[in-house]
C-alpha cells in the first residue's frame, strides 16, 4: 500500500517545475563562479568546488537544498495545513528574538550565527507567512470581498512579520511582503485598493521628481501641478468606472436586497471623496516621509529619479552594473572571462548584483535564457495555482508566485537602474544558504501540496 502511494506521489509531482529549478540552480552556480573567480586561479572543477571558496560552499547549499526538497516531497501534504499557524508563530518568535541574538553585519541585525554558519530567519518567514495566509483564507465561509474583518486579519498576517523584519534594519526583505497584495487581489480584494496603491506610487514619484522646478511664479512647484492633474485624472477614472449606472446596477444585482442602487452609489461617492482627500494628504506628506528614511536610502531615491548625480557614491553600484552588462554584448565574454567582475568593479556582485555576471559572461543571449527560465517558472506557478482543488493550495500558490515575481522584478530592475537599490537576492542565483533554502522551501512545499491534489480528486 505504501509503495503504491509513493509511486502515486512520484507520478503526480510536477517534474517540469523541478527541471526549471535545477536549470536555475546550475546557471546560478556558474554565475557565482564567475563573480568569485580571480585571475590566476585554476579553472578546473576541483578548484572551483573547494570548500575554502564561496563557489564550493554554494555547492554545499545547493546539495543541502536538494536534500531539503526531497524530504518535503516525502512528507504528507496535509501537515502544512495542520501546522500552518504553529509554523507561523514559531517564525514570529524567532524574528522577535533575532535582533537580540544577531551580530551587526553592515548595519543589519538579521543574521544569527550558528557555529561557522550564519542564517537569516527573515528568509524563512516568507513561506511561514504564506502558509498562515493560506490557512486563514481557506477557512469555512471565508470571503474577502465585502468583509473588512477578513481583509484586516489577512493584512495583519502579512504586516506583523514585515514590521519585525524592519526592526532588524532589513528594509529590502520587509518590502517583499507588499507583493502578497497581488494574491489578495486574486482572492477578491477590491480593485480600488490596488488602484490606490498604484496612484500613491505615482504621486510620490512625480511629486519628488519635479519638486525642485518652480511654477506659477514660484507659488508652487511643477510637482504640485502634475500631482494635481493626476488626482483629477484618477478621480475622473473612478467616477467613470465605479459610478456609471450600469456598474452600480451590476453591483446591486450581485449583492441582492442587502445593497440597493442608491446605497451603493453613496458608498462609492464617499470612497472617491476619501480617495481625493487621501491623495492630497499623501502628496503633502511625501517629502516628510522621505526625510525620515536613512540618508543612504534618500540618496538612492534621488539618484534613481535623476535628482542627484553621485557616480562615486550611491550611484556607483548601478553604474558599474550597467557597464558590466553592456560589456557582455550579444554572446558574452565566456565562462570565467568577465573583466568587470574579475577586477571587482561591481560591489556585492555575488549576492544582490549577481545578474551582472550573467550579462557580462553570457551576454544578451544568456541573459535572455535566464529571464526565459524565470518567466517559465512564474507561468508554471500560475498554472499550478489555478488547478488546485482547495483554496489552501491556490492561496499558497499565489503567495509563492507573488514573492518570486517581486524578487525577480526588483533585483534585475535595480541592476539595470530601473528600480531603487533595496538589496534583495535573485532566487537561486545570489550566494547564500538562507535565501536558497528559503526559496527551496517555498517552491517544494507548493509542489508537495500540488502533488496531494490527486488524493482529493479521486
Amino acid at each position: 500500500m505504501a509503495a503504491t502511494q509513493d509511486k502515486s506521489i512520484i507520478r503526480s509531482i510536477d517534474w517540469l517545475t523541478i527541471f526549471i529549478y535545477m536549470g536555475l540552480l546550475a546557471l546560478g552556480w556558474m554565475s557565482i563562479c564567475g563573480a568569485c573567480y580571480e585571475y590566476g586561479e585554476p579553472k578546473d572543477f576541483l578548484s572551483l568546488a573547494s570548500f575554502d571558496t564561496r563557489t564550493g560552499m554554494q555547492l554545499v547549499w545547493i546539495g543541502s537544498s536538494l536534500v531539503l526538497g526531497t524530504v518535503i516531497l516525502l512528507l504528507d501534504d496535509r501537515i502544512f495545513d495542520t501546522f500552518a499557524y504553529l509554523i507561523y508563530t514559531a517564525l514570529l518568535l524567532l524574528l522577535l528574538a533575532t535582533p537580540f541574538l544577531a551580530h551587526d553585519i553592515k548595519g543589519s541585525m538579521s543574521w544569527i550565527k550558528i557555529g561557522s554558519f550564519s542564517l537569516q530567519p527573515a528568509e524563512f518567514a516568507k513561506f511561514a507567512t504564506s502558509l498562515a495566509l493560506a490557512k486563514f483564507m481557506s477557512s469555512y465561509g471565508f470571503r474577502l470581498q465585502g468583509s473588512w474583518r477578513n481583509l484586516a486579519i489577512s493584512a495583519a498576517l502579512m504586516l506583523i512579520p514585515m514590521a519585525l523584519i524592519v526592526l532588524q534594519k532589513e528594509t529590502g526583505s520587509a518590502l517583499v511582503y507588499f507583493s502578497l497584495f497581488l494574491m489578495l487581489y486574486r482572492e477578491g480584494m477590491p480593485g480600488s485598493f490596488l488602484f490606490s496603491g498604484i496612484a500613491a506610487v505615482a504621486y510620490v514619484v512625480v511629486g519628488l521628481r519635479f519638486s525642485e522646478q518652480p511654477a506659477l511664479g514660484g507659488l508652487v512647484t511643477m510637482g504640485d501641478v502634475y500631482v494635481a492633474l493626476l488626482i483629477i485624472l484618477f478621480v475622473l477614472i473612478l467616477l467613470f468606472v465605479y459610478c456609471r449606472p450600469a456598474a452600480i446596477q451590476e453591483s446591486s444585482d450581485y449583492t441582492g436586497a442587502s445593497g440597493s442602487f442608491y446605497a451603493i452609489r453613496q458608498r462609492r461617492y464617499l470612497y472617491i471623496l476619501l480617495f481625493a482627500i487621501g491623495s492630497i494628504g499623501l502628496h503633502l506628506s511625501a517629502s516628510t516621509l522621505v526625510d525620515h528614511l536613512a540618508e543612504h536610502q534618500q540618496k538612492r531615491i534621488q539618484v534613481l529619479l535623476g535628482l542627484r548625480d553621485d557616480p562615486s557614491g550611491v550611484g556607483y553600484n548601478v553604474i558599474q552594473a550597467k557597464i558590466a552588462i553592456g560589456s557582455g554584448g550579444l554572446e558574452g565574454k565566456g565562462f570565467l572571462n568577465g573583466t568587470q567582475t574579475k577586477l571587482k568593479y561591481v560591489p556585492e556582485q555575488e549576492t544582490d548584483f549577481i545578474f551582472c555576471t550573467v550579462g557580462e559572461e553570457e551576454g544578451f543571449i544568456g541573459s535572455a535564457v535566464v529571464l526565459g527560465l524565470f518567466l517559465a517558472l512564474l507561468l508554471r506557478f500560475l498554472y499550478l495555482s489555478e488547478r488546485q482543488p482547495t483554496a489552501f493550495g491556490r492561496v499558497y500558490g499565489y503567495c509563492v508566485f507573488s514573492i518570486f515575481f517581486f524578487h525577480v522584478l526588483i533585483n534585475i530592475g535595480m541592476v539595470l537602474g530601473l528600480m531603487p537599490v533595496i538589496g534583495i537576492p535573485l532566487p537561486f542565483f545570489s550566494y547564500g544558504g538562507s535565501s536558497l533554502w528559503g526559496f527551496t522551501l517555498l517552491l517544494f512545499i507548493f509542489l508537495r501540496i500540488d502533488a496531494g491534489r490527486i488524493r482529493m480528486t479521486r
